[in-house]
């Protein structure tokens, strides 16, 4: 009879279903397209006031592990689910990724990829998305605000107490909040983000364009406008997207071949976006970075 201690070791090492399933299906997909297969998901719906959910450079490390051992020459389909996070560590993200596929790499985005994350994906030579997909406006935000709209704010100022003095007393207080050189920082933000994502563009999704220059700067000056989307937290869909100019594959349809379980490509991509969302919900994992060879980064929280 085996004892209490061997009891608990064999649960201890009994195979998790959900680290299962995710790894069945990443290898399906990876029969589908011959190509490798990175997730880089977050748990940012399920844990929505858990800090460490978005894009840093601890992120790295993940991608580094998930690399490890795959044949390069086999291109990357990057399967984005994100808030979004810092401009730094999204653009460091890109060049290691590049550095290593070259521009043979797809983003797909099952849910969202939004802010940063839609930097990533604009990065790549198309985006695949679903009827449910959508990626999200490139605007920096600096503490929670917005930059373009800090910026507009301040110039509202300026206007309003250039016209009557005596407006200072109301606009003071408001303006009063912002340290000497936050204006400046906010502009900076906003500059990088729109260089950054027009270069990405010009050298990989757009590169075979004569006029890769206007396109990209169309897709830049909309996605980045504050006045055009609204909200940071928009969502922008692949027909938005598509009137853009930006190279979106639809994924219903993309490769109708059933192969195993899988009825499509499609099916396949939602099954391990669904395997994602339950694997965040019943654990206290907030990221997880994996490739289709096995080579996994699970980042948990403590839980607070």
């Amino acid at each position: 009879m085996p004892s209490w201690g061997d009891v608990l070791n064999s649960l201890k090492s009994a195979p998790n279903p959900l680290d299962e399933m995710r790894g069945k299906y990443l290898k399906r997909m990876f029969e589908y397209t011959g190509r490798n297969v990175i997730t880089y998901y977050s748990g940012f719906i399920q844990k929505p006031r858990i800090d460490g959910t978005g894009i840093d450079d601890n992120d790295k490390n993940a991608f580094m592990q998930a690399v490890c051992g795959l044949d390069r020459t086999k291109g990357l389909d990057l399967i984005l689910h994100t808030p979004g996070g810092q401009i730094a560590a999204a653009e460091s993200l890109v060049c290691y990724l590049k550095a290593l596929f070259g521009k043979d790499i797809r983003a797909f985005v099952p849910q969202m990829a939004m802010s940063a994350g839609t930097m990533m994906a604009l990065s790549t030579s198309e985006i695949i998305m679903g009827k449910q997909s959508s990626l999200g406006p490139i605007d920096p935000q600096y503490g929670g605000m917005s930059c373009a709209g800090i910026i507009e704010e301040f110039n509202e100022a300026c206007a309003a107490v250039s016209k009557n003095p005596n407006l200072a007393a109301v606009w003071g207080p408001i303006i009063s909040k912002y340290h000497p050189t936050f204006i400046g920082d906010c502009k900076k933000a906003m500059d990088w983000a729109d260089v950054t994502v027009k270069k990405w563009l010009t050298e990989n999704m757009f590169s075979e364009y004569d006029d890769k220059e206007d396109k990209a700067a169309k897709v830049v000056e909309t996605l980045s406008s504050h006045n055009a989307t609204y909200s940071h937290s928009r969502h922008i869909h692949a027909d938005e997207l598509w009137s853009l100019g930006v190279k979106v594959t639809q994924l219903e349809g993309m490769d109708n071949r059933q192969i195993g379980e899988c009825k499509d490509l499609q099916d396949c991509v939602l099954t391990i976006h669904h395997s994602y969302m339950h694997t965040f919900a019943s654990s206290n994992a907030i990221k997880i970075v994996e490739s289709h060879s096995g080579n996994t980064m699970i980042i948990a929280s403590n839980g607070k």
